[in-house]
């Protein structure tokens, strides 16, 4: 599984990233998280408010912090 943080390092992305990385532990999954902050790649998404989280190639959502319990949900959807 890949993960992908979009922003360009402000506070709120790194929150995301480390609710993700809480979310992945209390699933026992591994994945690999890039950090994404150039605004091409970020935009060629769709996405037009940081942060946003991607999971293999699909935008999960952006614009606002995604709490643990939140994406321990997106993930289990996404596995299933």
């Amino acid at each position: 599984m890949k993960i992908e943080i979009l922003g360009q390092g402000c506070s709120r992305c790194r929150t995301l990233e480390a609710n993700t990385r809480e979310a992945l532990e209390e699933l026992g999954l591994d994945a690999e998280i890039e950090k994404v902050a150039d605004i091409a790649r970020i935009t060629a998404y769709g996405v037009m408010s940081t942060p946003g989280m991607v999971v293999d190639g699909r935008v999960k959502g952006s614009g606002r912090i995604f709490s643990r319990e939140e994406i321990v949900e997106m993930l289990r959807e996404h596995e299933a």
